[in-house]
């Protein structure tokens, strides 16, 4: 009895396994655009982040798909919201701003801005601190990035 019920669930579990398969969202699909030409400038961290997400877009080479020059800006902006009595900073804004066009045979047809910001609260640990406002760059960079996909995406539907 303990033989068969034994194998009974090592077969389930190879079953479970093998069929199971993990894909990141953006790096496997296959749109149908591609990005011939993309040209950031304004804060080098939120470009960096950009870039990475275009990358995957950037590689396709068909040539049976609308091809997209995409121009971004981006601005970062880090503002102090309250202080405490001694006029020590207790919580901080960052602010992301983006402004893009997306160009089709060197012509504007669509220029937008997006901002995103977040609140966070100072630390005493000066280098967590830093940690902190750059994983909140970097997680504001990719919503940006990921919006400014879904638009080119919406572009091309239409």
């Amino acid at each position: 009895m303990n033989k068969i019920f034994s194998k009974i669930v090592i077969i389930f579990l190879i079953l479970f396994t093998t069929s199971c398969s993990y894909k990141p969202i953006f790096s496997e699909k296959n749109y149908n655009f591609q990005i011939d030409k993309l040209i950031l400038t304004g804060d080098k961290e939120i470009n960096r982040v950009i870039n990475r997400k275009f990358t995957m877009i950037k590689k396709s080479k068909n040539l049976d798909k609308k091809k997209f020059s995409v121009l971004i800006n981006s601005i970062k902006n880090k503002k102090i919201i309250s202080n405490d009595s001694k006029g020590d900073p207790l919580k901080f804004e960052i602010d992301i701003l983006v402004s893009y066009e997306i160009l089709e045979n060197e012509k504007i047809i669509l220029e937008r801005e997006i901002e995103k910001s977040n609140i966070y609260n100072n630390k005493s640990d000066k280098f967590e601190l830093e940690q902190n406002e750059k994983n909140i760059t970097t997680n504001l960079s990719e919503k940006i990035s990921d919006n400014i996909i879904s638009s080119i995406i919406n572009l091309n539907d239409n």
